[in-house]
């Protein structure tokens, strides 16, 4: 059985993690975003791949990091979360219309939403109270 100081530590640990885990998807998605924003030839090229004009670029980066920021701040974390679920959702249609590879690029939206909502989860008891199972007495 564990004692309250256990189960903090345990639970202080788990907040930590999906911290981290958040710290990271934030970084990538920032990264993401201000790439596109500069309008860099390789984002250019890679929307071109995708069929979509390079001019969507400079939207789709201040849409990526209007969404990322609201994820960042715990205060707004759940509606960023909900934003870069559809932003992901876009990402996987447009790998599954051009027919890419699965497990490296339809999948990689997927991946990321696990990442944001888990990280969400661990570090968030609002999100926490939402999924846990309820008990009937």
């Amino acid at each position: 059985m564990q004692t309250t100081g256990q189960s903090s530590r345990v639970s202080n640990r788990l907040v930590l993690i999906g911290r981290i885990i958040s710290a990271l998807v934030v970084l990538f998605l920032l990264f993401d975003g201000v790439i596109k924003i500069m309008e860099l030839a390789v984002v250019k090229d890679t929307l071109g791949q995708l069929g979509y004009p390079a001019e969507l670029a400079r939207g789709l980066g201040i849409l990526t990091l209007a969404a990322t920021l609201l994820y960042a701040f715990p205060q707004t974390s759940i509606l960023g979360a909900i934003l870069l679920t559809g932003l992901f959702g876009g990402a996987i249609a447009t790998h599954l219309r051009v027919g890419s590879p699965i497990f490296s690029h339809l999948l990689f939206g997927v991946y990321l939403g696990l990442m944001v909502w888990g990280g969400l989860y661990l570090r968030d008891s609002r999100i926490r109270a939402l999924f846990s199972p309820v008990r009937a007495t």
